[in-house]
């Protein structure tokens, strides 16, 4: 996966990490593919998605791309919930794997037309790309 986020271009600029194990095993393999600050957060185990939206809310607004390492059905949910309804077929099938089954190491990338992070609210993004591990 930490290979499909560097061939896909992302690059986040700032990662919040659960302090879980499977989760900093997983933040360690993102960071060799795309360097970036990284914040350990308790608070991010088993979050449920209104403190994962906190969370997101109250990063630096220089902060363009941030990453969320943590857990389901925290993060899964939150995804559902930060995702506008899709208008074409190609969003409509990235909502439809999303909706599917989000495993273990999904990625669900999300653009927000935002100009700072405490406007983040439901339905605010855009599901740009899904990417599950047996899809690669």
């Amino acid at each position: 996966m930490a290979r499909a986020l560097k061939a896909r271009g992302y690059a986040p600029s700032r990662i919040l990490c659960s302090t879980a194990r499977r989760t900093l095993q997983t933040a360690e393999a993102v960071l060799k593919a795309a360097p970036a600050p990284i914040a350990y957060l308790e608070s991010l185990y088993l979050a449920p998605p209104g403190r994962l939206m906190a969370l997101a809310q109250d990063a630096a607004d220089d902060d363009a791309a941030l990453m969320i390492v943590g857990h389901n059905p925290g993060l899964e949910q939150c995804a559902a919930i930060l995702a506008r309804a899709p208008v074409r077929p190609r969003q409509q099938h990235r909502q439809d794997a999303m909706e599917e089954k989000f495993p273990t190491a999904a990625l669900a990338v999300l653009d927000f037309d935002i100009v700072r992070w405490k406007q983040l609210s439901p339905s605010a993004g855009y599901l740009v790309d899904f990417v599950r591990p047996r899809d690669l």
